[in-house]
């Protein structure tokens, strides 16, 4: 063995040595001191895959679902469901405590119940889709039919991952809904906080980059175009320095309103209803009801004249 082959050795042994230290670690690592299990993303995929197969039979999941088949393919995947989520929200349940001791056996009673509430959400959570289809539909030219929608949107993927981590967190499942979310994010690029509070017939036109922040509210009917970003100021900050967390710091935007591309509304502001905003503008104070706000013209072709 050469000499190159010996500092190669111990300079391993030296970066796993340092990569090993409890100062290294803070916050980095999780260790299982009872076998506790951790949340799994191969399997929140696999609960993302069966929602989608349930809510929309026939598009996404078991092909060949017909008259005579579909509640026996429901059937079993909503078991194979309340099974994976039984076991994904008992490891988010033990990851919140931060290591702090638990009752196992009330830990395992518990997330069972959260899982069979959520199941039972499962008709309202398509019925919620149903319109947010058919807004999209109705709301795009291009849309040749809610199948196509269905198929095609990637707005109707992220949305569908959004009502079910809203649903989940509203339950009080700590960890999996954002997990939910965040896979949206990375599959479509719409970023929507499972916080965030979404009304009825929601629809984005396109989607890429659009941003909603975790405490924002949607009222009903409201359409939104790519680039759109929903989202806080600043941050309230403690005595140490730290930011305060769960204060409201993000739009509220009221019933029926169309907001178009790379518009950004920040901080705690009001949207009123019927209101529309333009694309590429910036704002940071109330807008009325039934308000119209769009840029102001700039004559590029006589400016660039004037210059010469």
């Amino acid at each position: 063995m050469d000499k190159s082959t010996y500092r190669h050795e111990g300079l391993l042994k030296s970066v796993v040595t340092t990569l090993s230290q409890e100062s290294q670690l803070q916050n980095m690592c999780h260790m299982r001191w009872q076998g506790e299990p951790l949340p799994s993303q191969a399997v929140i995929r696999r609960i993302i895959e069966l929602c989608r197969s349930v809510l929309f039979p026939g598009f996404f999941g078991v092909e060949g679902v017909n008259s005579y088949n579909i509640e026996y393919n429901i059937g079993m995947q909503c078991e194979e469901l309340l099974n994976l989520l039984d076991n994904q929200i008992q490891a988010g349940l033990i990851l919140a405590l931060c290591g702090e001791e638990y009752d196992a056996e009330q830990i395992g009673h518990r997330a069972r119940d959260l899982a069979m509430l959520f199941i039972a959400e499962l008709p309202e959570l398509r019925h919620c889709l149903q319109g947010d289809v058919r807004a999209m539909y109705l709301g795009d030219p291009a849309a040749v039919s809610c199948e196509e929608v269905i198929y095609c949107y990637p707005a109707i993927k992220a949305i569908g991952n959004y009502r079910i981590a809203h649903t989940l967190l509203s339950l009080g499942v700590p960890v999996i809904p954002r997990m939910i979310s965040e896979m949206a994010h990375a599959e479509t690029g719409i970023d929507i906080h499972p916080g965030a509070q979404i009304g009825n017939n929601f629809a984005i036109d396109h989607g890429t980059g659009v941003v909603i922040g975790a405490t924002a509210i949607i009222g009903d009917n409201v359409k939104i175009y790519q680039g759109v970003t929903l989202g806080a100021k600043s941050f309230d900050l403690d005595d140490d320095g730290n930011p305060i967390k769960g204060i409201p710091r993000h739009p509220i935007i009221g019933n029926n309103v169309v907001i178009y591309s790379n518009a950004t509304i920040l901080g705690r502001v009001r949207i009123g209803d019927g209101a529309i905003i333009g694309g590429n503008i910036w704002i940071t104070d109330d807008v009325a009801p039934g308000e119209k706000l769009v840029q102001a013209k700039a004559d590029n072709i006589l400016r660039f004249k004037n210059d010469e």
